[in-house]
C-alpha cells in the first residue's frame, strides 16, 4: 500500500512534469512565460528527490563515510544539480532529462496506484490466483519497458546538450561562469556511473574526430581538439572509480 511519503514523492513528480510542460509549451509557440514555471518544477523534483535521498541514506550524519556514499549517490547528484538550477538564471534545456524521469515515474505511479483505484482489474488466470491487471495499465507497462532505454539514450545526449549550451552560454554572458564548471563535474560523474552517457560520449567523439581529421580539415582544428582531449581525460580519468548500479529508488537514472 502506498504511504504518505510515497504519494509526496509522486506529487513532485506531477508538479515537475505539469510544470515543465507548461514552460516548454510557451516556449514552442513562443508565447512569453514567467521564470515561475521554470522554478516551479525544479520545487518538484526538489520534493521527489529529497525524499529518495532519504530512503536510500537515511537521515544526514555527521560523519565522512556517510558523505562518501551521499556524493557518488546518482539521486543525491541530480538532487544537487536541481538545487544549482532552481538557484540560477533559468536554462530550458536543462529541464528536459527531469522532465523525462518524472514522465516514467507518473506513468508508472499511475499504473501501480491509480489505475486499480479508479479501473476494475480483470479475472485471475487460476484459481485462487491475484486478479489481472487492466488493460490499460498493462499497456502503460508495456510502453515503459519498451521505451525505457530510449528515452535514457536522450537523456544522455541531452545532458552533453546543456553542457555545450551553458559553455557557449558563459561565454556570451547568459549564465554565470559557475554553470559549466558545476556542470562537468556532474558529467564526469554520469561518466563514471552510466553507460548510456558514455555511449552518448563515444558517439559525440567519434564524429568530431572524424570532421577535424577528414581530408581538407583545417590543421589547426586537429591541435586544437588533441588538445581539448588531453585536457578531459588528465581532468576526467583520475580518481572516481565506477559506482555499482545501486537498487531502484525511484529517483534519478531508476525511471
Amino acid at each position: 500500500m502506498a504511504t504518505a511519503q510515497h504519494y509526496l514523492w509522486a506529487g513532485g513528480h506531477f508538479i515537475l512534469l505539469i510544470s515543465a510542460l507548461r514552460y516548454f509549451l510557451a516556449i514552442v509557440t513562443l508565447k512569453a512565460v514567467s521564470s515561475w514555471w521554470y522554478k516551479v518544477s525544479f520545487t518538484g523534483a526538489l520534493i521527489s528527490y529529497v525524499i529518495v535521498c532519504q530512503k536510500s541514506l537515511g537521515l544526514p550524519q555527521p560523519n565522512a563515510a556517510w558523505f562518501k556514499r551521499a556524493l557518488v549517490d546518482e539521486n543525491v547528484q541530480y538532487f544537487l544539480l536541481a538545487m544549482f538550477w532552481w538557484s540560477s538564471k533559468p536554462v530550458a534545456t536543462a529541464l528536459l532529462p527531469y522532465t523525462i524521469f518524472s514522465l516514467f515515474h507518473a506513468l508508472t505511479f499511475a499504473r501501480t496506484t491509480i489505475i486499480p483505484h479508479i479501473l476494475p482489474s480483470g479475472p485471475p488466470t487460476a484459481a485462487g490466483g491475484a486478479p489481472q491487471a487492466h488493460p490499460v495499465a498493462k499497456k502503460l507497462q508495456v510502453w515503459v519497458k519498451s521505451n525505457y532505454d530510449t528515452a535514457m539514450k536522450a537523456v544522455a545526449y541531452t545532458e552533453l546538450l546543456i553542457m555545450a549550451r551553458i559553455f557557449l552560454g558563459a561565454i556570451t554572458f547568459q549564465n554565470s561562469l559557475l554553470s559549466p564548471i558545476f556542470y562537468a563535474h556532474f558529467l564526469r560523474q554520469r561518466y563514471y556511473q552510466s553507460a548510456f552517457t558514455r555511449d552518448a560520449i563515444a558517439f559525440v567523439d567519434k564524429r568530431i574526430e572524424g570532421y577535424v581529421r577528414k581530408e581538407g580539415a583545417p590543421p589547426i582544428a586537429v591541435q586544437i581538439w588533441d588538445k581539448v582531449k588531453a585536457v578531459l581525460g588528465r581532468w576526467a580519468g583520475s580518481t572516481l572509480i565506477p559506482q555499482q548500479p545501486a537498487p531502484a529508488a525511484g529517483g534519478a537514472r531508476r525511471n
